[in-house]
């Protein structure tokens, strides 16, 4: 029997607002609290908090206890403002009479990290501080990774700096000198101006220096220490170091101040150490880049859950510090909510403060922790109190505020985004003011910032405005640092936008401009981007219409006429082209398939290289087809068993099915599915594809006829039973199960063997205390698995589903929501992840009692959204949403890996490899003057056979295999070159070395039939030697060629009759060499590079060559008759931003790769028809009429893709 409601003893405004909302209730025939709260989506305690009288609920607790009562939300949301205008006290939680001043001596720092002064306060990190003192006095550089909220950047603030900075007077110890700062959006002016502060140099010209010579940090180092005893280093702190990736957008100064932090401590005569604090979803983002990785290799700490004893320390040590004692139900409490997570420390802190502010006399007690709203509701309740507090009006500047303080994550979490406190307006002031006294925003020095990120989550509210409408904060987001560039370049008109981003900026800013802040530079922007965009057209309009009558007027003469204005529309339909593929261009990663339907447009206007290159390039890209028949956003996509029949579920309450037989031409399938009356959230179709199902937010799943699909029906009546919104279904392997995962905490199993009348198998699965997002059955039908909010995975076995029973424990030890869970083939492996970002696995031999398998598989940098084994147990494949899918190999998973692995060993750069006819041996030299055998026979698996010398010299990039793969040719050292038999290779020997190369060798090869050994260099000369007896080489005359400016590549015929010579002189030479010893040029140099050419290579049939050059293209050659040899179509663009260094052949010889120093890419050789098909076939109906007048007003509408 529920318990009676206490008397409100008191008579102010609060308490009669209590006393009326009990009156309500009571009209409404006074439901039970746990009714209310199925309708409120609140928990009954905080509803019947809402009528004590104590405080002032929120207003949108309120609001959603009247609306369950029946009563008239827009009456009580007036009165909510009329009670909280009259004390302001009320609407902020009151400390139970506490007086003014009290909370000044709060020992708990609430979400901000713990400083550096804080450290006789910091509890609770004793022994990993010890850890990273110990092991930052061993070595020069150390990464600390951790999820956000795990206390990392307190760890590094009040454990570790101040240790370092007083030294160990015990065991004479000297204390350094320290620097801490975060990267921000300029790292290397931060960097500069706290080494500036050591000495006497100035900060720009620090700046300057490191910019040009990454030692400048070091040096400025050595010469502000030199007054120090030789054992006095300097410690740098670069906290928050993902803003390197989330505030600075300057790839060069990114790589500038990671090359002055990595040269200081790897200097012989350092003096500098490194500590960075990193968060965990970062890790393959540091992974980009080289020199990272090798520092990270043995310099890596990751920041766990903080043990039980630990956190007890934190919690009770700070209250004890001031004289205060901590409940010891408090105490139990805490431990039970944080029970093994690694990310709420920033919560239980603010909680603490929170319940500090309800101390009574010198107790922390439970019941001010509960009324504080606890570690999962504390920060929510302090964030929505001042917010319901204020009036519409400065809710929509909070609102704005607050995102333009967030950093949308690219494939990771969003982070808090530090801003110029003048860049806001002057009327967000005061709110800043209140959100810094509740400590949810941090002032500083003419900045402002989120003070935790913790409070992206744990407000409802906020994170609700992140997902809303991602895509437009994003638009928002760029517009912003678009415009300070511009600001920042002197406006310069370059960085102004144009075309689709123009549009799309415009368009946004038409709908939500008034509630972002956007201030009158980005209306200046966008303002001077749209003169340019108009002024760009009426030039191009003008130049079209100009060269048109230029033509006609240029002779009376019909025929004249007819060409002269052929050759206007063809420099018109250039024009046009070069700016469609512009837009194209900035389109992809945005809209793939309207770019690639704008490149055909060019493509189709004026053929050239470049549309060509643009056109092939999207035979690379995912294409899609969308289909536009929902009115809201699709939260759900099933496939049907046979693969004919997609569904999806909508936002706009319905389901729809489509004929998906010709995936480029999806047609709708019947009328959409009717019956929900909220969001659709996931669907899945039975085994037999004869059942859909579907789950909504109006909490209730949803079985439907499907077998059909033309013609659904309802099987029956909705499935009733969850008190909140149904997440997830799933089918059991035989179909005769369903279950389904809800909002409140609970899964439900039904009997589904007859669709037409379901009914519930037992009562609800209670054990999470959290919501579940998703359960999985095991494929013998004996266990389900479930997941979700409280980071747990639990076992159920159903045998019988009438009485399913925990199989053991809840498996746990991830840190954040679980998202996915699945069982191997063979049901004895089970792999979970989420929002942790990795996957974990554990051992299901005994379910009774399972095992954790091996270290979590990490690699993802976004939430896992989805998991399966493949057929035979030994890949595990996993999505998430940073947009990849990788694959795992867990034959062993004690030892699960990412499928394949790099080779390492050497110490320097490797120039050049070759394998070895078969595939089974690769060679690798380079600049360490060394050549490697590699055991390659498993990729995934390669093994060092041995390492071979080559020569002191610069001839690095000598390296080949004859025919028969036994002799390896390598630098032997100036002027000559190495012959080895390496028939065994775990034991090459030496056979002969060739003398008189080029002082320089470029390239080295052999003839196809092993017969000839050829070498070109920085001469002009072709060597060649018969190599028959590789025993004994014979030097054949050299060829002189008419390149002076020497050879830099060449390549053999497959019939080894032609050898073709690339050269420094721009072009391509081919010599006939069926008879070495007199060869023959033939016919003339291949012309048309503008730059050194840098590789040459036959195709395999012979008859196409193939060139790459320094101008960035490469160029194919008709060389079936080599005394007469052509050009074969248009320059291949390759788009490289270096050097263009290498290309090869695939072994069909339809794809050609080339290499740069920047990145690969590979061409297809095939025609541009294929990829024009491509692109009908998935994308058609990308441009209708209305986007073509928007990105090609020149012209009439033309679609590229006719029916």
């Amino acid at each position: 029997m529920p318990r009676r409601e206490q008397p409100i003893r008191d008579d102010g405004a609060m308490a009669r607002f209590a006393i009326d909302l009990r009156q309500l209730r009571k009209q409404a025939g006074s439901p039970p609290y746990r009714q209310l709260a199925r309708d409120a989506m609140f928990s009954p305690s905080a509803l019947a908090d809402a009528a004590s009288g104590r405080k002032l609920p929120s207003l949108a607790i309120t609001l959603a206890y009247v609306r369950a009562c029946g009563g008239d939300t827009a009456q009580w949301e007036a009165r909510w403002h009329e009670v909280a205008a009259e004390s302001t006290d009320a609407a902020r939680d009151t400390r139970d009479g506490e007086p003014p001043g009290r909370e000044s001596a709060c020992p708990y720092v609430g979400l901000a990290p713990f400083q550096p002064d804080d450290a006789d306060r910091f509890h609770g990190r004793e022994r990993l501080t010890d850890e990273v003192v110990s092991r930052i006095r061993r070595q020069r550089f150390l990464a600390v990774f951790g999820a956000s909220g795990s206390g990392k950047s307190s760890l590094l603030r009040a454990g570790v700096l101040p240790r370092i900075r007083r030294g160990d007077t015990g065991r004479a110890v000297n204390g350094w000198p320290t620097l801490l700062f975060t990267p921000g959006p300029h790292p290397l002016e931060e960097c500069a101006a706290h080494v500036a502060a050591l000495g006497s140099q100035s900060a720009a010209t620090i700046c300057r220096e490191t910019a040009e010579n990454p030692r400048a940090v070091h040096l400025s180092v050595l010469q502000a220490l030199a007054t120090h005893p030789d054992d006095v280093d300097l410690l740098i702190v670069v906290d928050q170091f993902e803003e390197l990736f989330t505030l600075c957008d300057n790839h060069g100064e990114r790589a500038d101040f990671l090359a002055a932090l990595l040269t200081a401590v790897r200097a012989a005569n350092s003096r500098t150490r490194v500590i960075l604090g990193v968060r965990a979803d970062f890790y393959a983002r540091c992974g980009q880049h080289p020199d990272l990785v090798d520092a990270l290799h043995d310099a890596q700490l990751l920041v766990g859950p903080m043990s039980t004893e630990e956190l007890r320390r934190a919690v009770v040590q700070p209250a004890a510090d001031a004289q205060c004692t901590v409940e010891g139900a408090l105490l139990a409490r805490i431990i039970a909510d944080t029970a093994g997570q690694a990310t709420v420390l920033p919560l239980v802190s603010h909680a603490m403060r929170e319940t500090w502010r309800r101390r009574r006399g010198n107790s922390l007690a439970l019941a001010g922790y509960e009324a504080a709203g606890g570690i999962r509701h504390a920060l929510a309740q302090t964030a929505e109190t001042i917010y319901s507090a204020m009036s519409p009006p400065r809710q929509r500047l909070l609102r704005a505020t607050l995102l333009r303080l967030v950093a949308l994550g690219e494939a990771t979490e969003d982070t808090k985004r530090r801003v110029a406190a003048d860049s806001l307006p002057a009327e967000a002031g005061p709110i800043l003011e209140e959100l810094a006294r509740a400590r949810l925003v941090t002032l500083d020095a003419g900045s402002v910032e989120i003070t935790h990120e913790a409070l992206l989550q744990a407000w409802p509210r906020l994170r609700g405005w992140l997902d809303g409408d991602r895509a437009g904060l994003r638009t928002h987001q760029q517009l912003l640092d678009t415009t300070a560039a511009w600001i920042r370049e002197h406006r310069d008109p370059g960085i102004l936008y144009r075309g689709g981003r123009l549009a799309t900026a415009v368009e946004w800013v038409r709908n939500h401009g008034d509630d972002m802040l956007l201030g009158g530079q980005v209306r200046d922007f966008l303002a001077a981007s749209a003169r340019q965009q108009r002024r760009l057209i009426r030039l191009r309009r003008a130049a079209v219409a100009l060269l048109t009558v230029l033509a006609l007027a240029a002779s009376g003469a019909a025929v004249v006429a007819f060409q002269q204005g052929s050759n206007a529309r063809a420099q018109r339909d250039r024009a046009v082209a070069g700016q469609v593929l512009a837009e194209a261009d900035q389109m992809k990663g945005r809209d793939s398939a309207l770019a690639a339907q704008l490149d055909l447009v060019a493509h189709r206007l004026s053929p050239s290289a470049e549309s060509a290159t643009a056109l092939i390039d999207s035979r690379d890209t995912a294409l899609s087809t969308a289909l536009t028949a929902h009115t809201g956003p699709v939260y759900a996509v099933a496939v049907s068993p046979d693969g004919h029949t997609l569904a999806t579920g909508s936002g706009d309450k319905t389901i729809r099915l489509w004929d998906i037989t010709d995936p480029g031409r999806p047609r709708p399938l019947g009328p959409p599915l009717l019956g929900h009356t909220d969001w659709v959230y996931w669907l899945a179709f039975s085994p037999d594809g004869h059942t859909l199902a579907s789950a909504s937010r109006d909490r209730t799943a949803r079985l439907w006829n499907v077998t059909d699909p033309a013609h659904p029906l309802p099987w029956a009546p909705p499935l009733v039973g969850h008190e909140g919104y149904v997440f997830s279904v799933s089918f059991s392997g035989d179909g005769r199960i369903l279950v389904t995962a809800s909002y409140d905490h609970t899964l439900r199993l039904w009997n589904v063997a007859d669709p037409g009348h379901p009914t519930p198998w037992a009562p609800p699965l209670t054990a999470h205390n959290a919501v579940v997002y998703a359960a999985a059955f095991s494929h013998d039908g004996r266990m389900l698995a479930s997941v979700g909010d409280d980071n747990t995975v639990r076992l159920w076995d159903i045998r019988d589903p009438a009485h399913p029973v925990a199989l053991a424990p809840p498996l746990t030890g991830s840190s954040n929501t679980l998202l996915a869970v699945a069982f191997s083939a063979d049901d004895r492996t089970l792999a979970a992840g989420g929002a942790e970002n990795v996957v974990r696995l554990w051992n299901l031999a005994d379910p009774a009692h399972p095992v954790a398998l091996g270290p979590p598989l990490v690699g993802h940098t976004g939430m896992i959204t989805a998991l399966a084994f493949t057929p035979d147990g030994q890949t595990l494949v996993s999505t998430g949403e940073d947009a990849t899918v990788r694959l795992w190999d867990v034959r062993n998973p004690l030892r699960p890996s990412p499928i394949g692995e790099p080779l390492t060993g050497r110490t320097a750069g490797v120039t050049a490899v070759a394998y070895a006819p078969g595939g089974r041996l690769l060679a690798s030299t380079g600049r360490d003057h060394t050549a490697r055998l590699w055991n390659v026979a498993d990729p995934n698996h390669a093994g060092l056979w041995a390492t071979v010398p080559a020569g002191q010299g610069d001839s690095d990039e000598a390296l080949a295999f004859d025919p028969t793969g036994r002799v390896l040719a390598t630098d032997g050292g100036p002027g000559t070159i190495r012959l080895w038999d390496v028939g065994d290779p775990a034991a090459p020997r030496p056979l002969a070395t060739v003398t008189d190369t080029p002082p320089l060798v470029r390239w080295t090869g052999f003839s196809p039939d092993g017969h000839l050994l050829a070498a070109v260099g920085n001469d002009q000369k072709i060597r060649l030697w018969d190599v028959r007896d590789p025993a004994e080489p014979r030097a054949l005359q050299p060829i002189t060629t008419t390149d002076s400016d020497g050879l830099l590549w060449a390549d053999f015929a497959p019939s080894g009759q032609l050898l073709a010579v690339a050269g420094a002189g721009h072009t391509v030479q081919l010599w006939r060499v069926a008879d070495p010893n007199h060869p023959a040029l033939v016919g003339n140099p291949l012309t048309g590079h503008t730059d050194q050419v840098t590789w040459v290579g036959f195709g395999p049939d012979g008859r196409t060559l193939a060139s790459a050059s320094d101008d960035g293209t490469l160029r194919l050659w008709n060389v079936a008759d080599p005394a007469h040899a052509s050009a074969r179509g248009i320059p291949l663009s390759a788009g490289h931003t270096g050097h263009l260094l290498n290309a090869a052949y695939s072994p069909d010889g339809h794809i050609l790769a080339s290499a740069g120093d920047d990145r690969a890419i590979g061409f297809s050789l095939d025609d541009t028809d294929s990829a024009a098909r491509r692109v009908c076939a998935t994308t058609r109906g990308a441009l209708p009429p209305e986007l073509w007048r928007h990105y090609v007003p020149e012209l009439p509408y033309r679609p590229p893709c006719p029916d």
